[in-house]
């Protein structure tokens, strides 16, 4: 525990109440202990930080910064050093704009073309998601920053996204839907990691021990803090004890006092926020320096030419063969054109799919 002596010095009060975010993009700072706010915000493919007061529908106006290419279209270059570069740019922006921690990249599997935010992740092959998340993730942290790696974990659709239970086997949960998580863990040791709202096998993500404790810290040796999706706590206290560090955005005081009954009940331990504690102070720490020291400018120019190299190499050309050619002259002149004829009927296995293009 990097900041045992720090958390001795805290009353319980203190302890609980860091837990929770101040606004809607930040956290609480305790000037008396030396503990500064640090400042959260959306990304994936951009910053997102607004002028002014900010507010969970993006309603106010933001700081301008550079519009990346979304995740699908740069997951078609095949390249995780492509990547890094626009994550070192995106993290280079955040600490100008005081920054800490940077909300994406995002990598959930693609299970259904329907789901609303598909062009926010990778791809449906939890490989390349992974590979090309751990370039960006490498890339934004390049600059003092975290990033938040989301949405932890089998968030694949919008619709109840709340309310909604992904119900599924271990070997399903760990090949699919936890693969790409895993190598950005182990490739690019992120500061921090977004949990989803919804439930996996009756638990809701947030509270989910065998996700946050057992699969996410205890194999895959994760260190640092769990972020909730704004408004994705359910459980405050129990997220605490399963290893969710930070609720967001701005519950208030009913978290704190809920956190505080939790503890004087024997529900949780004062260990178990003294643990999650501990997370979070060394997230803020870790980001708040980089943060501080930062010119406040960048190249603007460069991040701008940047975007544009990025989508030109993920540009995928498809290659019409030449029966559907017939096909089209045959519908446009049905009288005079000759069909071609259909192939031997014989059984084939059906071709593998391919990842986002």
């Amino acid at each position: 525990m990097g900041y045992k002596e720090l958390i001795k010095q805290m009353s319980l009060l203190e302890k609980c109440a860091i837990l929770s975010g101040d606004t809607v993009f930040t956290t609480r700072a305790y000037p008396r202990r030396n503990i500064p706010a640090i400042n959260l915000s959306d990304g994936p493919n951009g910053v997102r930080k607004q002028a002014g007061a900010a507010d969970h529908l993006g309603l106010n106006p933001s700081v301008p910064a550079t519009c990346f290419p979304t995740a699908v279209t740069v997951a078609c270059s095949w390249d995780p050093e492509l990547g890094e570069e626009v994550g070192k740019a995106m993290g280079e922006e955040a600490a100008a704009q005081e920054v800490s921690v940077l909300l994406g990249p995002g990598l959930n599997t693609k299970r259904s073309p329907l789901c609303g935010r598909d062009f926010e992740y990778f791809s449906e092959d939890p490989y390349l998601s992974g590979k090309m998340a751990a370039g960006y993730v490498r890339g934004i942290q390049s600059n003092g920053i975290a990033a938040c790696p989301k949405h932890f974990a089998v968030n694949s659709q919008e619709l109840r996204r709340m309310a909604s239970d992904s119900v599924l086997d271990e070997r399903t949960l760990r090949e699919i839907y936890l693969t790409g998580f895993e190598i950005v863990v182990k490739e690019s040791a992120p500061k921090t990691i977004m949990s989803s709202y919804n439930l996996v096998n009756g638990t809701y993500a947030n509270e989910n021990a065998h996700l946050l404790q057992d699969i996410l810290r205890r194999d895959w040796g994760f260190t640092g803090a769990v972020v909730t999706d704004w408004g994705g706590s359910n459980d405050h206290a129990l997220g605490v004890k399963n290893g969710s560090t930070l609720e967001m955005p701005a519950p208030g005081g009913d978290a704190v006092r809920e956190l505080l009954a939790a503890v004087k009940s024997g529900k949780i331990t004062e260990a178990d926020v003294d643990a999650r504690l501990d997370e979070l102070l060394t997230l803020i720490y870790d980001t708040h320096a980089a943060v501080q020291n930062h010119s406040r400018s960048f190249d603007a120019d460069a991040h701008h030419a940047l975007a544009r190299r990025a989508a030109a190499e993920s540009t995928v050309l498809l290659k019409t063969r030449t029966t559907c050619c017939r096909w089209r002259r045959a519908l446009r002149s049905p009288s005079s054109a000759t069909l071609p004829r259909p192939r031997a009927t014989r059984a084939q296995a059906p071709a593998r799919s391919t990842p986002s293009r």
